[in-house]
């Protein structure tokens, strides 16, 4: 048996530098294993083999030139460390949160993302969500699907979009990409970021709660840090009201799933559209049978269209990782980051961010002092 698992954890042997891919990326599932094939390099998958991580890793330490991942699939610094000659993370998502890019700029090591290639799907998404909620779409056609119209009379009215006054929580890439096409809607747009964008017509409100109160709808655009974790909870909630919508396409724990909840069931909110969840695949019981929520299996910024996209971005920059060639979406990692913490035994876990949808942490013997004019100042400790 021993020799059978050793056996199959053998990469082919030809002369193509190797990938390794921990987890499947979700391409896989859809269109196959082949999809990001290139007659460059090979795969090298860690998932197949019987052997625990830790062991394929030192098995194949000196192989690996590449990692393949995705926004399920860590990279961790331990990772990191075990492959010698690792010159490139490549993941298949917008967000890096996944991956710790210190460890990767510390070694040197590259990494590339996904860039905006989601970032029209994911506004589409978001401007359908809130379509639907507003206009009672997905309820209206259970209804009729369900034979209620000839035997109960006309559905409830929804709401209209134009004119209302929406919020966006996090500008980035996906947010401004909303904010354009509420534009069309006349919408009233306000939004919250880490900072304000002078190069933006939108009214900026440096508080959520704030931004909240002055909105009809609150879409969640903004990246999943340590600040962001719960970020809605039940002041944003009761500050947006009874008749406030809100849209996530980002990441489902930004919002407390749990008030989220609540405030549904107690109407204290209109409704919810939601294509993330705090602990997916799983979604809360209790919005299963709510009329007033639209909910989407994070599919936001999957298209046909954007997948090929994904594809052809990912193989170039393996290829000219390859090739000694410029990568096409290198995520900047020697940019002077942003940085948030908090002291924790002497030590500091830190953010870095580098966009909205963007994210880099890392642990580092720091004393970080936050000033009045929310500047930082670091001293090695």
């Amino acid at each position: 048996m021993a020799v059978a698992a050793e056996n199959q954890s053998q990469p082919p042997q030809n002369d193509l530098p190797y990938v390794l891919i921990l987890k499947p990326p979700a391409a896989f599932s859809i269109f196959g294993d082949h999809f990001f094939h290139s007659p460059k390099f090979q795969f090298l998958k860690a998932f197949e083999s019987p052997l625990p991580l830790s062991q394929f890793l030192l098995t194949h330490a000196q192989s690996v030139q590449a990692i393949l991942t995705s926004a399920s699939g860590s990279v961790t610094a331990d990772t990191i460390r075990l492959l010698p000659h690792l010159g490139l993370v490549v993941t298949t998502s917008q967000g890096i949160n996944h991956i710790d890019c210190s460890e990767c700029r510390r070694r040197g090591i590259a990494v590339a993302g996904a860039g905006t290639i989601f970032s029209t799907d994911c506004a589409d998404s978001a401007v359908g969500l809130l379509l639907d909620v507003l206009r009672k779409v997905s309820a209206a056609n259970r209804y009729v699907k369900q034979g209620l119209w000839s035997s109960q009379g006309n559905y409830p009215l929804g709401n209209k979009l134009g004119g209302k006054q929406v919020g966006i929580v996090g500008l980035g890439s996906i947010g401004t990409e909303v904010a354009k096409r509420l534009e069309a809607f006349s919408c009233s747009i306000s939004y919250n970021s880490r900072s304000k964008k002078p190069s933006v017509p939108y009214t900026f409100y440096p508080n959520v709660v704030e931004l909240a109160v002055h909105c009809d709808a609150l879409i969640i655009c903004c990246a999943l840090t340590d600040e962001t974790h719960h970020l809605i909870g039940k002041e944003v909630l009761s500050a947006l009201g009874k008749d406030g919508v809100i849209i996530n396409i980002a990441r489902g724990p930004i919002i407390d799933e749990k008030e989220l909840v609540q405030c549904l069931i107690k109407r204290e909110i209109r409704g919810a559209g939601l294509d993330v969840f705090e602990h997916e695949p799983d979604v809360p019981v209790e919005l299963l049978a709510l009329d007033n929520v639209v909910m989407s299996p994070h599919n936001a910024v999957c298209t046909t269209e954007s997948l090929e996209e994904l594809r052809k971005t990912v193989v170039g920059n393996f290829e000219a990782f390859f090739s000694n060639e410029p990568l096409l979406t290198p995520v900047p990692l020697d940019d002077l980051p942003h940085l948030s913490g908090h002291i924790l035994q002497g030590e500091v876990r830190y953010s870095m961010l580098q966009g909205e949808e963007e994210m880099m942490t890392k642990s580092c013997l720091l004393m970080v002092v936050k000033n009045p004019d929310r500047s930082f100042c670091l001293f090695a400790s």
